[in-house]
């Protein structure tokens, strides 16, 4: 009896794990992560996944893909409308002098914690006034990471967009600069970037701003309140540049914002525990511009054009270490844009 209910245990014990193995290899995402510098572009894997599934998977979303697009201005418009009641980020997607006087209180969106107070020297580390309040661009690129974007010739095509947007700073050497482009007006910088690359900015600085230049006068994008560690990090990086006159000007993204775009999407479907840095820069983008053209945002680790294999990164294969976000949910809401004439999805090989 003992040996039958160990033999019953081993049996359960691994139809749980073949189950997890399945599950993870049909919807894992590789979610983006800290950039890694390298001439060498990353090897790809072959996924988990088993052929008939991916090729079920593709075809499934490839399906609900529109190659070719128009721009529907009726759909534009309401979206951007609903967008702008709930969100508004041409006024309250950064913390500003204006809209988080000396006194107020700051409320992490990431953590339930006790709210920071703004005194008057955390109050000199803000902008002035809401950077995009009088911004309007005709052409978005908002880039993402993605490995779809190797070889992909899309690097003039971002380059030619009046206003470009880039995700944790990533790499922009000559190697990749067919790919990707090398134009930059804006670029976000998650802090564990700063904790991983630069050693949280404690020792020395001169190789974090160094790192800036790349990125010319762009805007650095900083979620300096989601977490209250990320805060001092934060702060940290804004000192330095000043220290090293750096030409990027730093500015901190809202947590009231942030709660605002989660409820946004949430109503609208999406299952995340927290929004990727990706769509949260999309869906500031469809604020600011008529046009948004949205770069490698293909979540899986397979090309939707023959199934091949692809890196997680256009510049690295590493991983995630958390599961915070719902990149291939995201995708299908972007996928509906797309087919809505709201944003255009680039999935493939850019025309010369």
């Amino acid at each position: 009896m003992r040996r039958c209910y160990l033999l019953m245990f081993c049996l359960l014990v691994l139809t749980t794990v073949m189950l997890i193995v399945y599950l993870v290899g049909f919807s894992k995402v590789k979610a983006r992560g800290p950039a890694q510098e390298g001439p060498k572009r990353p090897e790809p894997e072959e996924s988990e996944m088993c052929q008939e599934c991916r090729e079920k998977t593709i075809k499934k979303l490839m399906t609900l893909y529109s190659p070719t697009w128009k721009k529907q201005e009726a759909n534009l418009h309401q979206f951007r409308s609903q967008l702008q009641s709930k969100c508004n980020g041409i006024s309250s997607a950064v913390i500003t002098q204006e809209n988080t006087p000396v006194g107020s209180k700051v409320i992490y969106d990431g953590e339930k914690r006790k709210p920071l107070q703004v005194t008057p020297k955390l109050f000199s580390t803000f902008v002035k006034e809401a950077p995009f309040r009088n911004h309007t661009s005709e052409t978005c690129a908002v880039v993402g990471n993605s490995g779809i974007l190797s070889n992909s010739s899309c690097g003039d095509e971002i380059n030619s967009a009046q206003f470009v947007i880039r995700c944790n700073l990533p790499p922009l050497d000559s190697s990749y600069e067919n790919d990707v482009g090398n134009k930059t007006n804006l670029v976000t910088a998650n802090p564990s970037i700063l904790v991983e690359k630069f050693n949280g900015l404690t020792e020395q600085r001169r190789p974090f701003a160094e790192s800036l230049v790349r990125y010319g006068d762009s805007l650095l994008l900083l979620p300096a309140f989601s977490y209250w560690h990320n805060t001092a990090v934060s702060l940290r990086a804004v000192y330095t540049l000043q220290d090293f006159d750096g030409s990027a000007r730093p500015i901190f993204l809202n947590p009231e914002y942030l709660r605002g775009l989660t409820w946004f999407w949430r109503a609208r479907g999406l299952k995340a525990m927290r929004l990727s840095t990706g769509l949260i820069v999309a869906s500031l983008a469809s604020e600011l511009c008529a046009n948004v053209h949205l770069y490698g945002f293909w979540p899986f680790p397979w090309h939707p054009h023959g199934g091949g294999p692809l890196t997680n990164h256009y510049y690295d294969n590493r991983q995630s270490k958390k599961k915070v976000h719902n990149m291939p949910d995201e995708f299908v809401h972007l996928l509906r844009l797309h087919n809505q004439g709201v944003v255009k999805l680039h999935l493939g090989k850019c025309e010369p």
